[in-house]
C-alpha cells in the first residue's frame, strides 16, 4: 500500500475500477499484450491468465481472425444505429444467430454494449411487462444473497454484496428490491408470501455465482425456483454474462440445469471481450404484446447509441465460429473433469483449503481464515499466474477453454504451493 499522500495525488488519470486507490497506485500491472491464455506486461512478465480476465476471455487473447473480422466490417462499416425504422445488417445477422442457439424458444434478441446494461434493461423490461399487463404493483425485483450483476443502477440495487450498495444515500438506488437466501428454498417461500407474490416483477439469478465465490446451485435449486416463479406468476430472468457461450460446457448454463427463463442476460463470452457487447434473450411471453399490429400496441423505450454495433456484432459472429469450429464446449467438459480431479487433490492434502467449487470450466478455492486470498493471489503474480480473490477469501479459476491439460496441473500446483508458502 502506498504511503505517500503526494503519491496518490499524483497518480495516474485513470481511475481504477472497483479498487481501493491507494492500495492499487505503484502497484499497477499495466498490461500490453495477450497470447492465447497468456497476458504480457509492460516490463515483461509473461502471466498465465488463470480468470480469462473478468471472466471473458474465453478463445484466449489476441487470435487475429477475430482482429480480422474487425477490421473488415470497419472498412464497410463501423456501425450504424439500430432505432426506429434503421437497422444495420450485422445487427440483424447475429440475432438470427442467438435467437437460434437460444435455451427461450422463439425469443426476441435485445442488445447493448454489456452484462450491466442487459441487467438494467431486463429488469426495466420486468416491470414495463407488468404494468403493460395492468397490475401495478408488480415492482419488485428479487436476487440472491451475495448475487453480483453489474454496477449500473439496477445491478447496484439488487446486489447481494452489501458493499456495492452502500453509499448512495439510501439502501436501495432503485426503490422496491429484495435478497433472497443463497440456498434455501422454503425461506424464499416465506420471503415471498411476505412480500407478496402480487408485489413482485421477478426474480434474477445466476445460474453458477460468480464474485459472490463461485456458489454452483444445488441439485434441482434452479429447476425449483423456476417453479416457484411459475406458481406465483412472478418472471425468471437469469443472469448469465458469465455462464453463457460455453463456459458450463453448453451454451448456455440454463441447458446445463434444465430451466427454461422468462429473460436471459448475455455478454462477456458473445464475443469473448474482443469487443464491448451484452444484450437480452426475450421469451414470447413479454415480446408478443410489442409486436402485435394494434393501434393500441406500446413501445418499450430501450436503446443505446451503440446497441447492435456494427463491428461488435461481427466480432461475435467470428467468436461464435471459433467456438463451434474448435469444438470448444465439448473441451470445456473435458477440462471441468480435470478441473474436478485437481481442486479435489489440492483440498485433500492442503490444510489450508476449506473448500473447493468446480462448475463447468469454473473454480473458487476457499481458504482457511488464516490465510489471505488477497496475499495469496498477489504472491501467485510473482510465480506466473493470475487469479482473483473472491467474496468468502475464495480464488477464482476460470481459465480460457483452449487451456491445456498441462497447463491447468501448473496452475493448481502453484496455487497449492503459494497457499502453502502463505500459511507458514
Amino acid at each position: 500500500m502506498s504511503t505517500s499522500t503526494g503519491a496518490v495525488l499524483d497518480a495516474p488519470a485513470l481511475w481504477p475500477a472497483q479498487a481501493h486507490v491507494p492500495s492499487v497506485v505503484g502497484r499497477q500491472l499495466v498490461i500490453e499484450r495477450g497470447e492465447g491464455s497468456y497476458i504480457v506486461t509492460a516490463d515483461g512478465r509473461r502471466l498465465f491468465d488463470g480468470t480469462a480476465g473478468l471472466w471473458h476471455a474465453n478463445i484466449g487473447h489476441s487470435r487475429p481472425e477475430l482482429a480480422e473480422a474487425a477490421a473488415e466490417q470497419m472498412r464497410r462499416l463501423e456501425t450504424y444505429h439500430i432505432f426506429g425504422r434503421f437497422v444495420n445488417d450485422q445487427a440483424l445477422t447475429l440475432a438470427d444467430r442467438l435467437s437460434a442457439l437460444s435455451p427461450i424458444p422463439d425469443s426476441k434478441v435485445i442488445l447493448n454494449s454489456g452484462g450491466s446494461d442487459a441487467i438494467d434493461v431486463a429488469c426495466k423490461l420486468a416491470r414495463r411487462h407488468w404494468q403493460r399487463e395492468g397490475r401495478l404493483d408488480k415492482r419488485v425485483i428479487l436476487s440472491r444473497q451475495f448475487a453480483y450483476h453489474g454496477l449500473h443502477a439496477f445491478g447496484t440495487s439488487i446486489a447481494g454484496l452489501d458493499f456495492n450498495r452502500e453509499g448512495y444515500g439510501g439502501e436501495s438506488l432503485v426503490p422496491e428490491t429484495a435478497r433472497i437466501p443463497l440456498h434455501d428454498l422454503d425461506a424464499t417461500i416465506e420471503l415471498i408470501a411476505e412480500i407478496g407474490a402480487d408485489r413482485i416483477a421477478a426474480v434474477v439469478t445466476e445460474p453458477i455465482q460468480g464474485t459472490g465465490g463461485v456458489h454452483p446451485p444445488q441439485e434441482g435449486y434452479l429447476r425449483r425456483l423456476a417453479d416457484i416463479c411459475e406458481a406465483n406468476d412472478i418472471l425468471l430472468i437469469l443472469d448469465e454474462v458469465i455462464t453463457g457461450f460455453g463456459r458450463t460446457g453448453t451454451m448456455f448454463a440454463a441447458e446445463r440445469f434444465g430451466v427454461t427463463p422468462d429473460l436471459l442476460t448475455f455478454a462477456k463470452g458473445v464475443t469473448s471481450g474482443y469487443a464491448p457487447l451484452g444484450g437480452v434473450l426475450v421469451g414470447a411471453r413479454i415480446w408478443q404484446p410489442f409486436y402485435r399490429d394494434d393501434a393500441d400496441t406500446p413501445i418499450f423505450r430501450h436503446g443505446a447509441t451503440y446497441a447492435g454495433h456494427a463491428t461488435a456484432c461481427a466480432v461475435a459472429m467470428r467468436n461464435l465460429d471459433v467456438l463451434e469450429q474448435e469444438a470448444l464446449l465439448p473441451r470445456v467438459k473435458d477440462l471441468e473433469s480435470q478441473m474436478v480431479d485437481g481442486l479435489d487433490a489440492l483440498a485433500a492434502r492442503n490444510p489450508s483449503v476449506r473448500e473447493v467449487r468446480v462448475c463447468g470450466f469454473l473454480g473458487g478455492v476457499s481458504l482457511v481464515d488464516t490465510v489471505d486470498a488477497v496475499r495469496v493471489a498477489d504472491a501467485l503474480i510473482d510465480v506466473g499466474f493470475v487469479s482473483r480473490p473472491l467474496r468468502g477469501n475464495t480464488l477464482q479459476l476460470s481459465p480460457p477453454f483452449i487451456t491445456t491439460d498441462d497447463e491447468l496441473r501448473d496452475y493448481i500446483d502453484a496455487i497449492d504451493a503459494t497457499v502453502t508458502a502463505e500459511a507458514q
